[in-house]
């Protein structure tokens, strides 16, 4: 028996001194690639086993191995996992890990209203962009679109309007037909689907990330996703405390100061975030084109347990603007390249005729909640509140300095007073200022339920709910000398009526002070849109395949009310217009291993016209456009390539979007009682086309290449797409003063015509290096060509009653470059962030666009640089 105990403890002895010498000794520092900084509490495990540690404060970590060689994976939320092997003892020295393209980190709540790609096995064509990036190179007097445009099929017409006036292009589609959400919430307009981004200003500084989704997307609702979806998922309340103080200043005169802090959340369950900020400048880049605005952002958040979670977000970006519009090429080469025909001098300071002004204050309240494992809840109740507008002229008596091509507003305060009859003016003879006002009130419910039947099977079902009403008139801004205007345009009214208050262009008296009913003029109505939809995915998943199926059934009802009839038959209220939709889409993807997938993605849409298409006349009468409008039918296809390795990233998309059964309208300038078009008596038409065809194919990449070993990271996309209009269609043309249809039966050829406003064709590349300890430089090149201009109804319709076939024309190719330097630095125990852009960085001239009534140059060479404290 002894004998026996003796041989167990050698055994047991031998086993210990054999795996004590097959242990091995890692030790490291783990490093922000880019930032250069520790990252405390990182994960380092032993491949294959539950053996692991994490990093300390300062990023250093020793892990005892339980072999002598294998793998170690590091890996940090927010952060690409990296897999390094081993054999022995090691020191792996610093450890960089670069940022991943996920958003898991940023939704600290909402997250199942948000939809995100990453929230899907099965991919799609996506793009995520951080909120740093967005912070270090569009916070200031560049647009929130250009965070966007190093993407593939993605285009920025950042033209030398104001600030604000940019568009995004998705695939060749415009933004009325590229779906935008805020947490979730659609803000696109409901009425015209269109996006003003002078109204989102704040979003470089609230947004924690932003994710395309080209084409069909992740997206469960039934809204406008054409060309794709952009998911904006702001600031909420953050877990961690702190806070920044940031001071910015760029070209003309452009300065920023923004100041956050964060409570971070207490043991109560409770936590709160704060934001305000505070910029403006004498110009974006043309003449007459300043600006003023701030931004705020306030967010509460109260978790009082595992089950339930709830946060209240309040932001809105109160902004005015000056705008400049497009012009003719022979303006711009005897004014110069900022030249801009909107603006004058009033009494020695600089005076526009057109201003855009708003305040959309936006709140939502969202609820998480975990009935169960494997049974969630989360819901949205939102809410925004836009009031505002845009300016311009009002009456005949312009008058324009012909030796520099901008307004005599002092020649024009001068002719007023002389024409004016005991300081009343009138439309013949007068100018004036008059505000063009849109205030609206959207509120909104959106609820999903998440279902995790098991490891292979996931369902969410969910209800979209919105109500919209818009009000739309006009008012008298400045008189512009006068006491009075003698508003003879409504037929309610006295010949003699005489308006005689006038109302700020300011965003925050926008709030309040708007005009009362007996101060309007010219039009006077509201639009009323409700919108209930419901949703439902299914998702099948497994180690290598996954696959998914969507629906959605949506109910949309429109009416117009008009207070005063002016012309048409405009007064009280419409006929209550339904109109139902729907979309389905499906994929399928399947892994060849942890590297390499592909995936294919279909999907069919029946989307309800929008509000502006339903009517005639939308400003003067209630009349509905004959015929009836019909939804919009959207095939789209789609498939994809994916390489994901530890070092480089690839993915390879082509698609097919087809957009039938459109509506167009576009007006025209008709001859009058004499005949000849250009005189005084000119009347107004409208040309209404239908069952207009866009086809858009195309194929589009990116890559990216990070070393693991390096802080230097390689990207680069491309874009070549084929988008035409096709088939025969029919039109209308309409005088709009008389009712009178002067062709009924018009038919267009629109084959093979090119899509314009979009580059078909465009590259891009860009690179980012640390230099040394805290500083780094960034550089992208970006290639744009196979631009064409908008294509105009009347210059196609002329061109096919002439026998003759339309060709787009189209516009020079160019080339910009952007460039960056970051410098990171410790001021006592916080840290300081230096940051220098500058853009358009060889200060090319190119041309923009080109619209129905000019061109739009594109920005010179511009710059901004800013100081940032954490705290």
């Amino acid at each position: 028996m002894k004998h026996t105990i003796k041989m167990m403890f050698f055994a047991v002895a031998l086993m210990c001194s054999a795996f004590t010498m097959a242990q091995s000794t890692i030790t490291g520092t783990i490093m922000d690639a880019e930032l250069n900084t520790p990252l405390p509490s990182a994960s380092v495990v032993e491949k294959g086993t539950t053996n692991g540690t994490t990093s300390d404060f300062d990023g250093k970590f020793t892990l005892t191995t339980q072999s002598n060689s294998g793998v170690i994976e590091i890996s940090y939320v927010g952060y690409n996992k990296i897999s390094i092997p081993f054999n022995g003892n090691k020191n792996l020295g610093n450890v960089s890990l670069n940022p991943d393209n996920a958003l898991d980190e940023v939704v600290i709540i909402g997250s199942g209203v948000i939809d995100l790609a990453a929230g899907r096995e099965t991919p799609v064509a996506v793009s995520t962009i951080r909120g740093k990036d967005i912070q270090l190179k569009s916070a200031g007097n560049v647009e929130f679109g250009e965070a966007l445009k190093n993407t593939p099929s993605i285009y920025v017409s950042n033209q030398a309007g104001g600030f604000g006036d940019s568009q995004i292009f998705l695939r060749g589609f415009d933004q009325i037909n590229t779906a935008y959400l805020l947490n979730g919430q659609p803000i696109n307009g409901m009425e015209d689907g269109r996006m003003y981004w002078s109204n989102w200003s704040g979003m470089s500084d609230v947004a924690n990330a932003v994710q395309i989704q080209r084409g069909l997307g992740a997206s469960k609702l039934a809204i406008s996703s054409v060309g794709g979806t952009v998911n904006i998922v702001s600031k909420t309340t953050d877990n961690q405390e702190g806070g920044f103080v940031r001071l910015l200043g760029g070209n003309d005169s452009y300065g920023k100061a923004t100041v956050s802090y964060s409570s971070g959340l207490k043991e109560s369950g409770w936590a709160y975030t704060v934001l305000v900020d505070h910029w403006q400048a004498h110009r974006k880049y043309s003449i007459g084109t300043a600006g003023q605005g701030q931004n705020y952002l306030f967010s509460v958040g109260y978790k009082p347990n595992d089950q339930h979670a709830f946060n209240f977000l309040l932001t809105g970006a109160p902004q005015w603007h000056d705008q400049n519009f497009s012009s003719d090429l022979e303006e711009y080469e005897e004014y110069g390249e900022k030249f801009n025909p909107n603006t004058g001098f009033l009494d020695g300071s600089r005076y526009t005729e057109r201003r855009n002004y708003y305040h959309k204050p936006v709140a939502n309240l969202n609820w998480d909640y975990k009935i169960k494992d494997g049974l969630e809840l989360s819901s949205v109740l939102y809410a925004s509140w836009g009031r505002g507008g845009g300016t311009g002229g009002l009456g005949r008596g312009r008058v324009r300095n012909d030796s520099n091509g901008q307004i005599d507003f002092d020649q024009i305060v001068e002719n007023n007073i002389a024409t004016a009859d005991n300081g009343v003016g009138n439309f013949g003879d007068s100018y004036l200022r008059r505000s063009s006002v849109n205030n609206h009130n959207w509120y909104g419910l959106l609820s999903n339920l998440n279902i995790e039947m098991n490891d292979n099977w996931s369902f969410n079902v969910g209800v979209d709910g919105r109500t919209y009403t818009g009000d739309h008139f006009r008012q008298i801004n400045d008189y512009l000398g006068l006491t009075g205007y003698n508003d003879n345009f409504r037929t309610d009214r006295p010949s003699d009526y005489v308006l005689t208050e006038s109302f700020e262009a300011n965003p925050w008296s926008a709030l309040f002070n708007f005009a009362d009913e007996d101060q309007r003029y010219d039009r006077d109505y509201s639009e009323t849109i409700n919108y209930v939809g419901s949703f439902g995915q299914v998702e099948y998943k497994q180690d290598s395949f996954s696959a998914f199926f969507q629906g959605a059934l949506s109910t949309q009802s429109y009416q117009r009310e008009g207070r005063f009839t002016g012309r048409g038959d405009g007064l009280g209220k419409s006929e209550k217009i339904s109109k139902t939709g729907y979309n389905v889409k499906g994929g399928l993807a399947y892994k060849f291993n942890d590297q390499h997938s592909i995936f294919g993605n279909a999907g069919l849409f029946s989307r309800q016209p929008f509000l502006d298409n339903i009517f005639a006349d939308i400003r003067y009468s209630n009349r509905l456009v004959e015929p009836e409008v019909e939804n919009e039918e959207i095939v789209g296809l789609e498939a994809g390539y994916r390489f994901k390795g530890s070092e480089w990233r690839i993915n390879l998309d082509v698609y097919s979007s087809t957009w039938g059964n459109r509506f167009l309208g576009f007006g025209t300038d008709l001859p009058g009682a004499d005949g000849i078009l250009g005189n005084s008596d000119d009347e107004f038409g409208n040309y209404r086309i239908t069952d207009v065809t866009q086809v858009h194919n195309g194929v589009e990449f990116d890559f990216e290449y990070r070393p693991i070993a390096s802080s230097f990271s390689f990207r680069g996309y491309g874009s070549i797409g084929n988008w035409k209009y096709d088939g025969e269609t029919p039109y209308t043309l309409q005088n709009d003063d008389t009712g009178q249809f002067l062709i009924t039966d018009g038919k267009v050829d629109l084959t093979d015509v090119k899509i314009g406003n979009a580059p078909q064709t465009s590259f891009g590349v860009g690179f980012r290096a640390k230099l040394t300890k805290g500083l780094s430089v960034d550089m992208d090149y970006n290639i744009y060509t196979d631009l064409y201009e908008f294509v105009d109804v009347e210059d196609v319709a002329a061109a096919a009653l002439a026998g003759s076939k339309y060709e787009s024309v189209r516009l020079p190719a160019y080339t910009l470059a952007d460039a960056g330097l970051t410098y990171n630095f410790d001021l006592g125990s916080n840290r300081m962030t230096f940051r220098a852009n500058v853009y358009n960085l060889f200060n090319e001239a190119y041309i923009n666009q080109r619209d129905a009534f000019g061109y739009f140059l594109g920005v010179g060479r511009t710059y901004n640089a800013s100081l940032r404290y954490n705290f």
